[in-house]
Formats: structure tokens, C-alpha cells, sequence
């Protein structure tokens, strides 16, 4: 097997000025994995999401999450998606479906998040979930 290697600028495409990125991705341990991050490999732990229970997604749950300005900038990061043929998922984790964000998926499956706010500067959407009429409760 070949590879190449391509030099890249480095520059963020015009329309894609994401403000913050986040991995997301199950753990079948999470404290042991959250220490083993924190105390062996030394990175802080800047947040933490613990308060969900959807055990049902959580072994596939795998996502890049691109944080942007807000809803234009979502709008303008997601045109290239649709105009390659790419579809939004038709149902997207509800945390992302309740605070406006998108979600398509890659060729293999993985989640690519495009969120209309900038973790660690914004303030946090509120968390909510929708309840069994479709609209919106706070969680």
C-alpha cells in the first residue's frame, strides 16, 4: 500500500470558521477514561457531559462537533454538504435536535456535528428533550 502525503495551508476554509472542536465519543468507561486522559496523558478536563442516560445510542455514538458563531454560520458550513448530495440525519440525537444544531454522517458512519454556538465562550444552550407531544421541555 502507497501513500502521498499533500502540504496543506493549514487555513480554515471561508465557510468554516468553527470557533471550538469537540470529539464526542461512548465510553463503556468513562471514569477510568476520564482519568486516564486526565491523570496519564495530562489534558484538563474542560467539561464534562454525564447527565444523559441514552444507553440506546451509545455504543454507535462517535461525532466531530464543529461549535459555530451561530445558525447563519451553520447555514453556511452545511451548503457544500447538500450541494455534494449529503442529507442531514432525519434523526439526530436529541440533545443536538433540541439546541438547532446539524448532523450529517461520513462514509463510515461518523457523526460530523455543525452546532449554532461556540463551547467554552458561549453560555450552553439549555438542555432540553422533546417530550411525547414534540415539543420542547426542559430537562
Amino acid at each position: 500500500m502507497s501513500s502521498t502525503w499533500t502540504e496543506h495551508s493549514g487555513a480554515w476554509p471561508a465557510h468554516l470558521r468553527p470557533g471550538a472542536l469537540r470529539w464526542a465519543r461512548a465510553s463503556g468507561h468513562y471514569h477510568d477514561t476520564i482519568a486516564f486522559y486526565r491523570d496519564a496523558v495530562g489534558l484538563p478536563v474542560i467539561g464534562q457531559f454525564t447527565a444523559h442516560s441514552d444507553t440506546d445510542r451509545a455504543g454507535s455514538f462517535d461525532q466531530l462537533v464543529l461549535y459555530l458563531d451561530n445558525d447563519d454560520a451553520v447555514t453556511a458550513a452545511t451548503v457544500p454538504l447538500l450541494e455534494h448530495g449529503f442529507k442531514p440525519d432525519a434523526a439526530p440525537h436529541p440533545y443536538w435536535a433540541a439546541n438547532r444544531a446539524v448532523t450529517f454522517h461520513d462514509p463510515d458512519g461518523r457523526g460530523v456535528v455543525f452546532a449554532p454556538w461556540v463551547y467554552g465562550r458561549d453560555a450552553d444552550p439549555v438542555d432540553v428533550r422533546p417530550d411525547t407531544s414534540g415539543s420542547a421541555v426542559d430537562a
